[in-house]
């Protein structure tokens, strides 16, 4: 059935989706019928162990009970209004509460969005052009964030070709994650607005900030009055309550956030110092408007699933899963005398294989994508669901227990005895 739907969609949809990493499974995509804890059943009757939950928001796992519970109250009030709504207020509140660098807070509709207003925000407060990103980080699907972003090549062609104008070309600045001299020598000579970064590499994989690596961009952009975004799309809320910047106890001027604070519904929000924030419209000139902004629907699904990480042991049994995945897959590649190395932290993590490091996207290119490719097909045949892509993060949950960690590894070690 899922070959029959891929059909289809092949005549509808340039390149048959409706995101590009959706195409990555091969020969075909698999089409879902439904999700249900840390499951994912589809259409041809698979049940499959699911470690990409929909690429980060799904900690709770699929359909949380509370959560859904929450989402049809809303739906039975409406679902878009157009004005304001109390369940934005409740939602802003909880991340303030938690989020260290939240003073105000803008809701947008997508990470992409979020990274979009951020950078724009740091332009208009700075009144400067330049921003610094580093090499392999993405920041969603716009022109800025695509310079340099995960696997993509930055070159003039390569950007050309993929939309990307030359003028944002000129105003991007790159380095390489975890170097900080560039980063020093790139704000002393030049008049940068703002430095974004993602505080765990998770478009690249999983990559680690080095020890300081945070604490000295903290450090240089205060000293070269530019502004310091953190990119928590993924790790906010995920790496605990209070994201990356709690985790690592260093705070940015401003935060994007997306995925888990919209319970797994489309959003994305920019949090910050309050001087910087309200330089957006209508209290400042930085303009960004939207009508699903806010939307009653997505904020009552941010707010159950804040309530049930505050309430509840979701992230021991998260990161319990993720510790006892890594040790299991480990303990795998070792027996068969793979190279390879495993980058992890809290419930996110990804292995390499053919590399015994990787600590920027260059080590991260030249891991056996191949190799990852071919472990990723046969896992599917047994039942488990990681990314199909090389370039991305394998997730647990708070539905991932003991049981279903030992079920994906016995389904690993079935597929390395194939290999």
């Amino acid at each position: 059935m899922s070959e029959n739907l891929w059909k289809e969609a092949l005549e509808l949809f340039p390149g048959g989706v409706n995101s590009p990493v959706r195409a990555a499974v091969k020969p075909f995509p698999f089409y879902v019928e439904r999700g249900e804890d840390a499951f994912l059943y589809t259409v041809d009757g698979q049940r499959l162990i699911d470690y990409v939950l929909g690429y980060g928001p799904l900690i709770l796992g699929h359909a949380n009970e509370y959560v859904k519970k929450k989402i049809i109250e809303q739906i039975e009030k409406g679902w878009l209004y157009g004005t304001p709504s109390k369940s934005e207020i409740e939602l802003a509140k909880k991340i303030k509460t938690h989020i260290p660098s939240a003073e105000k807070i803008r809701f947008v509709n997508s990470g992409t969005e979020a990274t979009m207003l951020a950078i724009r925000l740091a332009r208009g407060y700075t009144k400067r052009e330049k921003i610094l990103k580093f090499d392999g980080n993405y920041h969603g699907a716009h022109d800025y964030g695509l310079v340099s972003a995960g696997s993509a090549a930055s070159e003039y062609n390569v950007a050309i070709s993929m939309g990307i104008p030359n003028s944002i070309l000129n105003t991007v600045v790159i380095c390489k994650y975890n170097d900080l001299d560039c980063v020093e020598k790139k704000l002393k000579n030049e008049d940068i607005a703002g430095v974004i970064v993602e505080p765990v590499m998770g478009n690249m994989g999983v990559i680690l900030p080095e020890k300081d690596f945070l604490k000295g961009l903290r450090e240089l952009t205060r000293t070269y009055n530019s502004v310091l975004i953190f990119d928590e799309v993924i790790t906010g809320f995920r790496l605990g309550l209070s994201g990356a910047q709690g985790y690592f106890g260093v705070i940015p001027d401003l935060t994007t956030l997306g995925k888990i604070i919209g319970g797994g519904l489309p959003i994305g929000a920019v949090a910050g110092k309050r001087d910087i924030m309200d330089n957006l419209t209508p209290a400042g000139k930085v303009f960004n408007a939207g009508t699903f902004n806010a939307n009653p629907l997505t904020m009552t699904a941010g707010v159950a699933t804040i309530e049930v990480l505050e309430t509840t042991n979701a992230y021991d049994v998260a990161n319990k899963a993720m510790k006892e995945l890594v040790e299991g897959i480990s303990e795998i590649f070792s027996s068969k005398g793979y190279k390879y190395t495993i980058n992890h932290i809290q419930s996110m993590a990804q292995f390499f294989l053919g590399v015994d490091k990787v600590k920027n996207a260059d080590d991260a290119r030249l891991a056996n994508k191949d190799l990852y490719v071919k472990i990723h097909e046969r896992l599917l045949k047994y039942g488990v669901f990681i990314p199909p892509s090389q370039f991305e993060t394998i997730f647990t949950s708070a539905a991932h227990t003991t049981e279903i960690v030992n079920l994906t590894l016995e389904a690993l070690r079935k597929v390395v005895s194939e290999l």
